[in-house]
């Protein structure tokens, strides 16, 4: 068991620190229910003991005025190596705005940045300290969008397929008429022995998403259907789970704030796989609770976005199953960080030579990206 004492005595949290940073996309983008054209990226660096622990989350800016005004306080002082207490500091500190959204999204930037913190007192790969169930993370290359051309769409998923990342995603539901063709393309582009999914990001009413559930997977052996319909509609994903052809899988819950959250979805029996998300889900120690939950039900976890926050943690999951590839997010951690992992056969593998997550901000490369 990894002592909680750094030599013997606590290691005070002296500052946190809080930034943020857009930047624009590298084309218009749009799904389903959404359309963008820039993604902001909180930071949280926290210092200790002579290290700096680094943690982000994917939220608006207002994300890091509640971290400010609300957290920054709360772990002030506190034993850097004890995150449970740390963790429930927090959730108490919040309990009259609200768990769900900027809340959690806040918590998770600062929990990160306390595993990323904890590993380096301790000279430790994060994945060292969590306990490595898995020495790689299976991914998924993701993007697609709806706002895409057939060019566009075709190039992305190929080349993803040819770079050995046997399994792509891509956006439906913003013209559900034109969904099977754009299907079909995207099927030509990778060829037949490269998995494809597609995200509805809750685009289609329950008889919309039964219908196209069929042409997708006899027609184009579409294996993974992602929010076919609302994520807050448990019984129309039950509905889908029941009804969908077998050879589909459903997933949702890249929205759960917390693990009551998940609990609901998983005895609503509305999924076959778990999506969670360590930038929304109260950072680490949530997405670790959500494993338990999964586990308890015998489910596979999946990892939503942000590969080079996740990557340490999915390894720590025995039922983990793969982990998205998100175009935008591999692109901005790109540009913000040093240490970002490159696929290997379709997995990324932590670095065990680096400690924490392995990133090293990239402080004045960001500067341009600051808000």
């Amino acid at each position: 068991m990894v002592s909680t004492r750094h030599g013997g005595e606590e290691v005070p949290i002296e500052r946190v620190q809080v930034s943020a940073y857009t930047v624009p996309t590298d084309a218009p983008e749009s799904d389903g229910t959404f359309v963008w054209n820039k993604t902001t990226l909180v930071l949280v660096e926290i210092h200790a003991g002579g290290k700096v622990g680094t943690g982000y989350t994917y939220a608006d800016v207002a994300t890091g005025k509640v971290i400010e005004s609300m957290l920054a306080d709360v772990v002030l002082g506190r034993d850097a190596l004890n995150i449970p207490a740390c963790w429930h500091a927090m959730i108490g500190a919040i309990r009259n705005l609200g768990r769900p959204g900027i809340s959690s999204m806040a918590i998770a930037a600062v929990d990160t940045a306390l595993w990323d913190l904890k590993a380096r007192l301790l000279n430790m790969a994060l994945v060292t300290l969590l306990g490595a169930a898995h020495e790689a993370v299976p991914i998924y290359g993701s993007g697609g969008f709806t706002a895409y051309s057939r060019a566009q769409l075709q190039q992305q998923l190929g080349d993803w397929a040819e770079q050995g990342i046997q399994q792509v995603k891509m956006k439906v539901g913003r013209d559900p008429q034109a969904d099977p063709q754009r299907v079909a393309e995207a099927r030509q582009a990778i060829g037949e022995h490269c998995k494809l999914f597609v995200d509805a990001n809750g685009a289609y009413s329950r008889k919309e998403a039964l219908t196209l559930a069929q042409i997708f997977a006899s027609e184009y052996n579409v294996t993974w259907f992602e929010e076919p319909v609302s994520s807050d509609d448990l019984a129309g994903l039950h509905l889908l789970r029941d009804r969908a052809p077998v050879n589909m899988e459903i997933a949702a819950g890249e929205y759960g704030y917390s693990s009551c959250y998940f609990r609901r979805m998983l005895e609503a029996e509305a999924v076959d796989v778990l999506q969670a998300d360590a930038t929304r889900c109260a950072g680490i120690t949530g997405f670790l609770q959500a494993g338990v939950l999964c586990a308890a039900r015998s489910l596979p976890l999946s990892a939503h976005c942000a590969p080079s926050l996740h990557a340490h943690a999915c390894c720590a999951i025995p039922n983990f199953r793969h982990m998205e590839y998100f175009h935008d997010h591999v692109r901005i951690e790109h540009l913000l960080f040093d240490g970002v992992l490159e696929p290997v056969d379709g997995k990324l593998y932590p670095d065990r030579s680096r400690p924490g997550m392995g990133l090293e901000f990239k402080r004045s490369e960001a500067e341009k990206y600051a808000l």
